[in-house]
This record gives structure tokens, sequence and C-alpha cells, in this order.
């Protein structure tokens, strides 16, 4: 009875701690981006995103950029001052799938992918759109926990990890999208290495390899339940996602000290989701006590 008493309260300590940070990941980075956004930062985004609904021609790109960085702002208030039950997590939900739809949807449109390659599924400024996948089941797990099993919570906190992975992951096999991050890597003090030892494209065959290789394995490890395994591959994953926040530091155009983050800047903050996607993914199937 002790024991079990023991490890229930642990398994409610270690949610708190998730539902903590959770919370940090989501507050900041919203507010990162609402503020850039509000700042003027990345208009072709918002040029891009509002023409699908063909409010580019109605608004003006200072006042879209002051919607979207509002809608950010408020999303990020919203999700802490519902943290600490300072008001009903509905609203918090609602921005979250306003905010994360509304680009999603754009990915319904041509210019989302690359044309010259066929399009479908050679993604290409849908690279960006595509994280918002990660949003949602974040907010699920924190404020609507018990509204599903802990098998769908760890289903769709993997499906984004995954997809971006295997997604973003592949394009690396192909010549435009390693020639696009050489900026990245070659600045990067743990990756630039690779440019000693292999081609522009081998390097960038590596990088795709591993994405690709360790998102697989995790959905492995999930699938026959091996803790070994989901560590294992789940910090490979984390790595990924932590690797690019580097780049806020070593790569130029990530910060402006007009808009705060600029185009960069902006793409790399989203990889905090999918640090809470695993997150979530290791409290449920490695912090969980056994039954």
């Amino acid at each position: 009875m002790n024991l079990t008493h023991t490890m229930n309260l642990t398994h409610t300590m270690n949610l708190t701690h998730t539902n903590n940070a959770l919370t940090f990941l989501l507050t900041l980075s919203f507010a990162l981006l609402g503020v850039s956004f509000a700042l003027g930062a990345n208009p072709n985004t918002l040029s891009a995103t509002f023409s699908f609904y063909e409010l580019d021609t109605l608004l003006s790109n200072n006042t879209l950029g002051l919607l979207t960085g509002t809608a950010m702002i408020a999303l990020a208030v919203t999700t802490l001052a519902a943290h600490l039950k300072l008001i009903k997590p509905m609203p918090a939900l609602i921005l979250a799938l306003v905010v994360s739809i509304v680009p999603l949807l754009t990915l319904l449109a041509s210019n989302r992918w690359m044309a010259q390659l066929g399009g479908f599924p050679i993604i290409g400024s849908g690279q960006g759109i595509i994280k918002y996948f990660a949003v949602i089941p974040l907010y699920l797990f924190l404020f609507y926990k018990n509204k599903l099993t802990d098998k769908q919570h760890v289903l769709l906190n993997f499906i984004p990890v995954a997809m971006v992975l295997l997604w973003i992951g592949g394009m690396k096999f192909y010549e435009f999208e390693a020639k696009a991050i050489v900026g990245l890597v070659e600045t990067s003090p743990f990756m630039s290495w690779l440019y000693t030892v292999f081609s522009v494209q081998g390097a960038s065959d590596i990088i795709g390899g591993f994405d690709v290789l360790f998102a697989v394995l995790l959905g492995a490890g999930i699938l026959l339940n091996n803790k070994k395994l989901i560590i294992v591959s789940g910090l490979a994953c984390l790595s990924v996602f932590l690797m690019t926040q580097t780049f806020l530091i070593t790569a130029t155009g990530a910060f402006s000290s007009s808009t705060l983050l600029e185009r960069l800047g902006q793409f790399v903050i989203k990889d905090l989701w999918y640090v809470g996607n695993l997150i979530v993914i290791a409290t449920l199937m490695l912090l969980k006590p056994a039954k």
C-alpha cells in the first residue's frame, strides 16, 4: 500500500514537472513569435499564408502582422493563465486551434510545394508550416489529459515528431535542400566538421539519414513498448531539435534588433514544440509506474 502510494505520488510529481515544462515551452515560443510578427518580422510568410484566404489584398502586411502577433501573444498569456488556474483552459485551446489551423490549411496551396520538382510531397515553404501539427497534441495533454488515454496521447505526440523528421529529413537527400542547409551547418560547432569529411550532399545525406533512422526507431520502440529503444531513439530525436536551437546563436538571420526574431529564428523556435512532444512521450512511456 505504501509502495503504491509512493509510486502514484511520484507519477503525479512527474506530471507536474511535465506540465510546467510544456507551459514554459509553449509560452516562450508563442510570446517570441507573437512579438516578432507584431513588430513586422517575416512579411513573406504572412503574404504566403493570408494570400490563401485572399486577405492580403484587403489588409496590409503590417496589419496582418499585428493580427497574427496579437493572436500568438494572447495564446502565450492564456496558456500561462490556464496553467496557473487563473482561467479555464478553453480559451487557450481555441486560440491554439486557430493559430495552428490557419497556417496548416495553406498546405493545400501549390506555393507550399516545389513545383519544379513535381510539387507534393516535395515540400518548400511548407517546412515551417507542418510544424504547427505539433501544437494541438501538447494542449490536449496539458489541459485535457483525462479526455484521452495515455496511448492516444503518445500517438498524437509521436505523429508530428515522425512527420517532421521523416519529411524534412527526407528532403535532405535532395540537392536543393543540401545546399539550403549549408549556411546553418557550416556555422555550427557541432556539425561543421561534416563538411571536412563529406561533400555538401554527403553531409546532408548523413543528417537526413539520422533523422529518418531515429524517427523509425522511436516508432518501433513505442510500438514494442521497448523502453531501452525509446530512450536511445528519443534522445537522438531530442538532439535534433536541441541542435537547431543552437542556430539561434551561430547562424545569421535568426535575431533582429527591430523585430526580435527574423525568418530563421521563427523557423527554429518552433522546434521547441517537438521537445514538448518528446517530453510527453517520455512521461507516459518511461516515467509512468507499472501496474
